[in-house]
């Protein structure tokens, strides 16, 4: 039977964390789990042991990609299921999982997720480009966000929706669920992604191997989301990561003049927005907020 070993990264508050793994451990007896594994990462509020997990704690704070890759390298299963700390997951998401990705392997799979509010979020994507990212960044289409070709300009691949099962570019990390041998053969998550686009640029590379990602919407997992940074610091890091990304599989100078003329764009759509007599804009605030972002130390 092949087995998983769940690995869960810890930064934050340790409740989320503790709710999630007490409710893997419990699903060993439903599920061939090899065994649920919790990297912390030097979290500011250490997790203490958990009964039927093991915990490895790390001297410094790596980053998403490389606490899995530390939990990786100590585990035993067949299949590695990566896990955020603040998901929601049924009794037998484990099985669940395991089995409806057991007609794909060797592939990466990952659940339907919904927000704590039960709306589907777009965890399947296609693989990021300039003009998607620029899509993303212009204030005046923020409006028609909801529109479903809107969603396809910016990089969700919308046809990956709660009951389908679909073949996709790539899969947001939240749940990640990899063969193992495939994982460390290509080295694992690269860790100079701090947070955000390391399960992009890891899907890449499994995908020149011929090893597909695929999301599986027959089965489904609650997340809350940004429980552990604020909303400032998570933006730096999304920025950051997007420019590693285009740094290492081209595009990066297209995505950084790009970005530079939707800052402009932004600008102008703001000034009229004040000038119309929204108090609450703040054109050049928001305008220098955006160019450090773009023009940060790497770029």
């Amino acid at each position: 039977m092949t087995s998983a070993s769940v690995l869960v990264p810890h930064y934050g508050a340790p409740e989320p964390t503790r709710a999630l793994v007490a409710g893997l451990v419990a699903q060993r007896g439903r599920a061939a789990i090899a065994e649920v594994i919790v990297v912390d990462d030097a979290s500011p509020d250490p997790l203490s042991d958990v009964a039927g997990a093991t915990i490895i704690r790390r001297p410094v704070n790596g980053g998403f990609g490389a606490a899995v890759n530390t939990g990786a390298r100590a585990a035993t299963g067949d299949l590695l299921l990566s896990l955020n700390s603040d998901l929601q997951v049924s009794p037998t998401f484990v099985a669940d999982l395991v089995g409806a990705s057991a007609p794909w392997q060797p592939a990466v799979t990952g659940p339907a997720i919904r927000d704590l509010g039960g709306h589907p979020a777009y965890t399947a994507r296609h693989f990021p480009t300039a003009t998607q990212q620029v899509t993303e960044w212009l204030t005046p289409l923020a409006r028609f966000r909801d529109r479903r070709l809107l969603h396809e300009a910016v990089g969700h691949d919308t046809r990956a929706v709660p009951g389908a099962t679909v073949t996709v570019d790539w899969l947001v990390g939240a749940a990640l669920l990899v063969p193992r041998e495939a994982f460390l053969a290509v080295g694992g998550f690269d860790e100079s992604y701090h947070m955000n686009s390391e399960e992009i640029d890891l899907q890449r590379r499994l995908r020149e191997r011929g090893i597909p990602s695929v999301f599986l919407g027959t089965v489904e997992a609650l997340h809350e989301g940004g429980g552990s940074s604020d909303p400032a610091q998570r933006r730096r890091w999304l920025v950051d990561s997007r420019f590693r990304y285009a740094a290492k599989w081209g595009g990066r100078r297209r995505l950084r003049a790009g970005l530079q003329a939707a800052t402009a764009i932004n600008l102008a759509a703001n000034t009229t927005r004040r000038a119309l007599g929204n108090r609450a804009v703040h054109p050049f605030v928001t305008a220098r907020s955006e160019w450090r972002l773009i023009t940060g130390d790497h770029r």
